[in-house]
This record gives C-alpha cells, structure tokens and sequence, in this order.
C-alpha cells in the first residue's frame, strides 16, 4: 500500500486562494483524503471517541464475534492432474467462441458466480454443493458439501475460490447473535473427479463483491466492529478491527491476523463512522491466505473494478439534524479507489463524493483513467422540508493527490423519477430513469470535463438492464407499462444508438402478463450468444392460463437482429415432478458450444434452436 498520496494539503495553501471557487474546491478535496492511523493505540483512541456518535451509514451490518471455532473440513487426498485452463468471462458483444462464460460488466474482470466453467468442465453451486460436470457427456464427476450459504465461485487454473457467508458457530452448536462472517474456501479441481478443500480464510462481517483479474482476486468485506455493541471491547484493539484466521487442511493450525496492520488502517479527515472495509488480495496461483490486506474506516455498499482500479461505494455518514428548522447535511455517496494493476498487491488511491445515490455496479465504469458514475439525488426527509424533486445525474471523476475530484457533470436527467438501469461504453452512457414512462438518455461523454446529455428517447415501460450486442445496438430487459407506470410484464426493446442524438427502438416484445426476470436485478442471469444472435433469460410468470396449467418459470431464448427485431425462439423447463411447478432456471451457458440450463434441480442440455431438452442430469439433493 502507497501512503504518499494521502498527505494532506497545507491549510496555508487553501487560505491563501480566499474565497474561490478554486479554493472551494481543494477545501472539499482535503476533507475527502484518508489519513492513516499509524498506530493500534491511536486506532483505539479514535474508536473510543467516536463509538456514541455510531458505527456508519447504511443498514446495520451483522457483527460477528471473535472466530474461534473452525468447521472440520473434508479429509482426502489432494487431486492430481493437468492444470485447468483459466476461465473466459467476456462482453456479450465479442462472444465468438464455444464458452460463454460469466455475463460480466468489464472484459477480462471475472466476477464471482454459482457456475463457471473451464476446460470442458461445469462446476456449479447447487444444493449447497460444488457440483463438477463433464459438459460434453453430461456425466456428473463429483460433489462436494460446503459450509455456510450464498456460496459464489471464482476459478483461476486449477485453483477454485468458493466464497460465502457463514457464522462464528463454526459447528458448536452455540447460538450467537449477528454472527456473520464471509469464509474463502480454497478447493483444488486439477481433477474434477476428486475436488478437495485445501484451505479456508475467515473474516467477520459481509461480502460486498470480488473481482478477478488474471490470477488475482480481490474480495471486499464490510464489517461492523463488536466494540459497537459491546462497550467492554471498545480498550481493545479486536473491539474494533476484525480478525482473519487461516484453517489449512494439511495441518489443521489455525492462525489469526488482524485484518490489516494498525499503521496502515486509514480514516477519513472527517468522521463518515467506525465500520471497516477490507480489501483482501488472493493469488490464486498460490491459494490462501490473502497474500495482501488492506482497511479503512468506512462501510462498502457497492462494487465496481476495471482491470487496473477497484472502486467501492457506500452512503456517506452524516449526523442527525439539530432541529426540525435545520435541514440535514447532504449525505451523497462515498468512493473509495484502489490500485489493483499490481497482482501482488492493492493500494487505496483516491476518495471522492458524488451526489445522491447508486443503483448498482453498473453505476459506475473507468474510461481513459476518468470515472464516470450516475446517481439519483432525492430530496431529504426532515420536519421542516421544504419541496422538491428527485433529478438524476452523471459525475466524471478524476484522481489527484488523494482525492477524486469532479472533472464536470451532466443533471437534469428524469426529474421526479430515479435511475432503473445505466450502461457506459466507451465514450457514450446510457441512462433509464422511469415513474410513468421510460427516457433512455444518451450522454456524450468524450470530453470528461464536458459531458452532456445528447439524445433522450420516452416510451412506455423501463429498462432495468442494458447488453450491447453489437453493431451500435442495446438489448434493454425489464418491464412493459401502461401510461400510469403500471407494470404488465417482462419486455424486451432493441435499441438503436449509433446516433447519440436520435436514438431509436427498432422494436420490442412483451413475454406475457404479470411475469418478470431475473436480469431485472441479476445481470448474471442473462446470456447474449453472439454467434446464434441468441439471447436467454429466466422468466417467471404468475398469471394462471388455465385451472390445470401452472405457471411459468423457466428460461426463454429470443432472436434478436436488426432487420427483423425480437422474436421468441423457445423455451426450457426443468420439472420437479408431474406434483409440483416447474423449479426456476437460475443461469444458461455455451460450453463447448452447446447449450445448458441450470437450476437447483440440475443441468440440462438444450437445443440451440429452440431449447428444447436434449439431456439432463439431476444433482445429488441436499
């Protein structure tokens, strides 16, 4: 970690700019660089003086007490066999080969999911289980039993990183109140036919996101310090700094670490709270422990990483109001960047501030060393309100001495509505806002200092997730509605956006009443296949066709060209049995080029064409 650029501009430099808007501007910049604690007394101190005025922003995060108990991993030999190639996770647009792999935000940044795939091989979270499958027999390999819940995968040679959530337990049979705690488990699939756990890394508090670029992870924890809620801890340095501890399988010592070291846990200049974000380094070519750690005092919400900057964002702390004739402080939202271009290490850089609030990852994207991020501003609640509308916004955002200081902005954008969906592309953004009807705002962004709204486009309904696909086009996914803003149903629109000032929809389709999609929220759910011009999501719907027919939940491919627009292509469904509804279909893939549906039933082959079933495997059940 790099503590040079967190040096703090003299005061004597801002006073000497007087009134300015100049010196406004590095005055709000010296309030937004970290500064380091350089000691574990000095952390203590400043935990104990703050600890009345409250942990951080955001909802409460579960406070795990001290790890002590491990859960017994499994015993058996280490497998042996040839390396697995690494994954291939990639923009839907440049899909040309026969793996699909992981729908991800950034080219050449994985992202964790419950399936990957590599080598000819299907390993998928299902049950509470790693399941590891032969695609191109559909033979099942092996199955392994996992701890915890909400398990996600990264895979990096033969090295999978299994993370998950779990509680300080740890199998003892004691119950403990906010307990949580994210676990890596290390687990070696050189032969898929005998995986095994070499390793597990504990850490209290939540996963926020990972992110995997070559062979590096880097996995963002939020954690509540147990000194919040119990005053005894708050003289102790484990009160208010969470530890890891490292199991290995070989062995089976424990051994506990800080999160990170004392002098190098940062804060801000002003208090924005007592909550940690940790950043852990993991080398996938080595396996655990984090090879690297970094901390600093502030919450973590959401992720965001390119192949050379992890950006994190949180809501900023901001104190009560004095009284109901003083409004409250403008919150807006906090980021923090970190240098991630060095695998062996990350290296906070820059914080900075943006007005309002994110919706998601996509929120957020770095071009050319510029981020630009979009946000809802909503006016605050207080007794003497006064008022207003909610207006949205993108900031582009640029590292200086420690800060990430606003280049320019473009507002404005759907007044009295909120974001539902943004992408940016290159020099280009895309904005959704929705209350009745759906603008699509186009932003020319090619002047970081001078970005401007270009184009805007009003139809009925929203898109809660955009996929380029190529050609200047946008596949938007999310919902049909009436001039109320009522919603009908899932709906897809085929935008076209070579011209930023005159945007177009080429056209669109509605499934059918009352159903929706996980893409809406999960943009790991969708599959664009480049080479069949084949899109494929999950839909439920909840409309009753008839007093013997169920409804719907499965996956449904539609083709999508520029000539002939959208059209249903076929659907998949993976029944339980002939007694109960059909289970939902989580993710599709291409490995090998064939095409697989996944649920917590199993896997299934599918036709390209019209996904009809062609094989299927059942998993082992919980």
């Amino acid at each position: 970690m790099t503590l040079a650029a967190l040096a703090l501009a003299p005061a004597a430099s801002v006073a000497s700019q007087g009134g300015t808007p100049e010196a406004a501007k590095r005055t709000r910049a010296a309030k937004l660089r970290l500064e380091a604690f350089g000691s574990c007394a000095g952390l203590i101190r400043y935990g104990r003086r703050f600890a009345p005025r409250g942990p951080g922003a955001g909802p409460p995060v579960p406070v795990a007490e001290d790890i002590t108990l491990i859960p017994p991993l499994r015993d058996q030999p280490v497998g042996q066999g040839p390396p697995l190639p690494p994954p291939r996770s990639q923009e839907g647009a440049d899909a040309v080969q026969d793996d699909s792999g992981t729908n991800v935000q950034e080219a050449g940044v994985d992202e964790p999911d419950i399936v990957k795939s590599a080598g000819g091989r299907i390993f998928a979270i299902a049950g509470g289980r790693l399941n590891a499958v032969d695609a191109g027999q559909l033979k099942l390999l092996d199955s392994l039993e996992l701890e915890g819940w909400g398990h996600q995968l990264l895979l990096s040679g033969r090295r999978m990183l299994v993370i998950s959530q779990d509680d300080s337990a740890g199998g003892s049979g004691r119950i403990r109140a906010f307990a949580e705690v994210t676990q890596l488990t290390e687990v070696d699939v050189s032969d898929p036919a005998a995986m095994t756990v070499l390793r597990t890394e504990r850490i209290r508090g939540v996963h926020v996101s990972s992110r995997l670029t070559g062979h590096t992870a880097r996995v963002v924890v939020w954690s509540r310090p147990r000194a919040a809620t119990e005053p005894a801890f708050r003289s102790r340095l484990r009160g208010w700094l969470p530890r890891r501890v490292l199991r290995s399988k070989v062995t089976g010592r424990l051994r506990f670490r800080q999160a990170a070291r004392c002098r190098r846990v940062l804060r801000p200049a002003a208090f924005s709270g007592t909550d940690t974000l940790t950043v852990l380094t993991v080398d996938l070519s080595k396996g655990l422990p984090a090879v690297d750690s970094d901390a600093i005092l502030s919450g973590g919400q959401i992720a965001y990483a390119s192949k050379d900057s992890l950006y994190v964002a949180t809501p900023r702390w901001t104190p009560e109001p004095v009284g109901s004739e003083t409004p409250p402080e403008d919150a807006g939202t906090l980021i923090h960047r970190f240098d991630i271009s060095d695998d062996d290490s990350t290296s906070y850089r820059a914080s900075g501030r943006v007005p309002g609030y994110l919706l998601n990852q996509f929120s957020m994207s770095e071009h050319r060393g510029v981020l630009r991020v979009a946000s809802t501003e909503e006016p605050a609640w207080w007794p003497g309100r006064t008022d207003g509308q909610s207006e949205s916004r993108v900031t582009t955002l640029d590292a200086r001495g420690g800060a990430l200081v606003e280049l320019g902005h473009a507002g404005g954008l759907g007044k009295g509505e909120r974001i539902y969906a943004v992408r940016f592309i290159d020099d280009a953004g895309y904005v959704v806002t929705f209350r009745e009807t759906d603008p699509l705002y186009t932003l020319d962004l090619a002047k970081p200092a001078h970005p401007r709204v270009a184009g805007e486009l009003k139809i009925l309904g929203y898109s809660a997730y955009l996929h380029p696909i190529g050609g200047d086009l946008l596949l938007g996914v999310g919902q049909d509605a009436t001039e109320r803003g009522t919603t009908l149903g899932t709906q897809l629109s085929l935008f076209d956006v070579s011209e930023l000032e005159r945007p177009r929809r080429l056209g669109h389709l509605t499934v059918e009443d009352s159903s929706s999609s996980d893409v809406e929220y999960d943009h790991h759910a969708f599959l664009w296949w480049a080479p069949s011009k084949l899109a494929v999501l999950p839909v439920h719907s909840y409309a009753f066709t008839g007093e013997d027919t169920p409804p719907f939940s499965g996956a449904i491919g539609f083709g999508v060209e520029r000539s002939s627009g959208i059209s249903e292509r076929g659907r998949a469904v993976h029944d339980a049995d002939s007694d109960h509804w059909p289970w939902p279909i989580e993710r599709t893939l291409v490995v090998g080029g064939r095409l697989f549906t996944l649920s917590q039933l199993g896997l299934e082959m599918n036709a390209m064409a019209d996904l009809s079933e062609q094989r299927w495997l059942g998993f082992p059940r919980p």
